[in-house]
């Protein structure tokens, strides 16, 4: 096809383009709009050693995934419900929380989310600071010179993590766009055996238009008018 076959489509079927974008987009936004917004909060747990010692270095960042595994438990869990009294069972909080580690900071992650931002923040403190305190006693029975200790790095900041209703709104528009074009592609494709314009004809035969007939109505109302004329 060329430039001027899909300007032609465009000028012809672009209401419908604009009609399928606005419907789509208002559609994901009138559904954002509905969802219950979901929080989420951050904390990052810096895990240290006590002297600059290349293997206890290396032995803790070896550990840093045991450490995910260690409080990442239903255990670790009932412990935060304890101390901020939620009204959760530990799987459920479980399931809200995702706990990783970052070899390259020597970081543990630990992500909250919560319809309440405020109460994400304490949980995500408080998880923190019940590994904080398991590091501490688990560093009471050794030497100083071999411990490695978990600091609290700032205290976590909880931002809308759902609905995105920016983000929904613009990929419904642009998926309205891809249904019209693909429904502008359908009916083209089968109209395209159908010849309507000189374009057509000029396309199919590879020959220049001379002239065209006028409808059949067109002609019989022009004797009728020339007759009263007359």
């Amino acid at each position: 096809m060329s430039i001027n076959d899909y300007v032609r489509i465009l000028r012809r079927w672009w209401w419908v383009l604009i009609l399928l974008a606005v419907l789509t987009a208002g559609s994901a936004y009138v559904f954002s709009a509905a969802q219950t917004p979901v929080y989420k909060s951050t904390a990052y747990v810096s895990i240290g050693v006590s002297r600059p010692d290349f293997g206890l270095s290396q032995a803790a960042k070896q550990l840093l995934r045991n450490y995910v595994s260690t409080i990442d438990t239903e255990k670790f869990a009932r412990r935060v419900i304890d101390r901020l009294s939620l009204d959760l069972d530990p799987s459920q909080l479980l399931a809200d929380s995702t706990i990783a580690s970052d070899d390259s900071r020597f970081v543990i992650q630990i992500d909250v989310e919560n319809t309440d931002g405020k109460t994400a923040n304490d949980i995500a403190r408080v998880w923190a600071d019940e590994f904080q305190a398991w590091r501490d006693s688990e560093n009471a029975s050794a030497l100083r010179e071999d411990q490695i200790k978990a600091t609290l790095l700032d205290d976590p900041k909880f931002s809308l993590d759902r609905p995105q209703k920016q983000i929904n709104t613009l990929a419904g528009g642009i998926l309205g766009l891809l249904i019209g074009g693909v429904i502008v592609f359908l009916v083209e494709y089968r109209e395209a055996s159908v010849i309507r314009f000189a374009e057509d004809v000029e396309r199919s035969l590879a020959l220049p238009v001379l002239g065209a007939i006028p409808p059949a109505e067109s002609a019989v109302g022009g004797r009728g008018r020339a007759r009263r004329a007359g």
